[in-house]
């Protein structure tokens, strides 16, 4: 009867040290995987809207919200750029300050003015109502598109007329000009969302008094964003003097803080988990070999070696160490997958800018993962066993 409630007790022990394990593990994978999805799915949202670079005429400030200085648009600076071996898009852009107003209320925005030629594919994911501005040639084009935020700010649905007031360079007194909402669209990233209305850059240009070839500047894409601080400091090598590259991350930083701020809780999360398996898989053998005392003892007494003893708690922490490991990696996995087929894990999106909690599994911190977990399982073996050397088999055979 003693022997099967021992019997019992241990199962319950490896049971639960085998569950924490696993549970360890699939929370790491977790933790990588929706960081790395975050981080991911974030950037690409604030890199899609600008771009990764701004190659524009120095100015003092470098904030999202200022208005650029007109420069000449230059053949040999779009080449320049585009000659650089990381840049996968260049676009002229410009924005003014200006205030738009429907029948019922007012609300202030930038208006970012594009060409014909821009790259839309970058924008058209986050058009939700209406189309795309459609350029022509007649100059004239009174087109706008607002943001779902500004068209509840100000009660504007597509198609329906709003009213431009800016301040003229030549004057104190605000003019007016009537445009037509060609369509919404929603970033999800506030600073957008509440700043940005898109127009034709000759809207801009009319408004500013800005010849036909003046622009405010361009804004680069790469193709790796990693690269963005290297590729702008081989741009200012070679750009002329009047021009200067910015990464974007300079011009948003509380975005990027926020996103390197994930990185390092990240790294949080895995520490602690490592500890908790630790000092779980350290707890469970303690209790095994304590338990069985008096086995070890009788082994001893009829001629067993401390190493043949020790073999025999090792493998069973092996057994607990892959079988959890592998139920983690199940388990984690499971979750990942089914995060990416239904988005079950919602998120405050004005909190979070995304909606549902995004996934990217990357395969070699899965296998990192796993491979720290069995090191340090594997290392943690040794401790527990040592137990076994310090028992002798008299004392061993008398312990209750």
């Amino acid at each position: 009867m003693v022997f099967q409630k021992n019997q019992s007790f241990s199962r319950f022990i490896i049971r639960l040290s085998t569950a924490a394990t696993a549970i360890s593990v699939a929370v790491m994978i977790l933790a990588f995987a929706f960081v790395e999805g975050f981080q991911y799915t974030v950037s690409s949202k604030v890199f899609s809207f600008w771009g990764h670079l701004r190659v524009q005429q120095q100015q003092s400030s470098a904030s999202g919200l200022a208005e650029e200085l007109p420069i000449e648009k230059s053949d040999s600076v779009y080449t320049i750029i585009k000659a650089n071996k990381n840049v996968a898009l260049v676009d002229a852009f410009a924005t003014k300050s200006a205030m738009l107003k429907s029948t019922e209320t007012i609300e202030g925005v930038l208006l970012k003015g594009i060409e014909k030629d821009f790259s839309k594919e970058r924008l058209l994911p986050f058009l939700i109502e209406g189309k795309w501005i459609a350029f022509d040639d007649s100059l004239q084009n009174n087109q706008i598109l607002i943001s779902q935020y500004t068209s509840r700010q100000i009660n504007a649905k597509v198609g329906d007329k709003v009213l431009i007031y800016f301040i003229d360079n030549n004057s104190t007194v605000p003019r007016v000009r009537p445009v037509t909402v060609s369509g919404i669209y929603k970033t999800g990233i506030e600073e957008y969302d509440k700043t940005f209305a898109i127009v034709d850059m000759n809207l801009i240009r009319r408004l500013n008094g800005w010849t036909a070839t003046q622009i405010g500047g361009y804004e680069v894409t790469l193709k790796d964003y990693k690269k963005d601080y290297s590729t702008s400091n081989q741009l200012l090598d070679q750009l002329p003097v009047v021009w200067f590259s910015t990464p974007l991350r300079e011009i948003y930083p509380n975005i990027f803080d926020w996103l390197a701020l994930q990185s390092t809780n990240k790294q949080v999360i895995l520490i602690i988990m490592c500890i908790v398996a630790v000092i779980n898989l350290i707890s469970c053998l303690i209790i095994l070999v304590l338990e069985r005392a008096r086995m070890i003892g009788l082994l001893k007494a009829t001629g067993a070696t401390n190493g043949q003893v020790q073999v025999i708690f090792w493998n069973q922490g092996l057994i607990i160490t892959l079988t959890g490991i592998l139920l983690g990696v199940v388990l984690g996995l499971g979750i990942c997958f089914l995060q990416q087929a239904t988005g079950f894990i919602k998120l405050d999106e004005s909190a979070y800018y995304v909606a549902t909690a995004p996934i990217k599994v990357i395969w070699w911190q899965v296998l990192l993962i796993v491979t720290v977990t069995f090191l340090v399982s594997f290392i943690i073996l040794f401790i527990p066993s040592l137990l076994v050397r310090k028992m002798s088999p008299v004392k061993a055979l008398r312990f209750e």
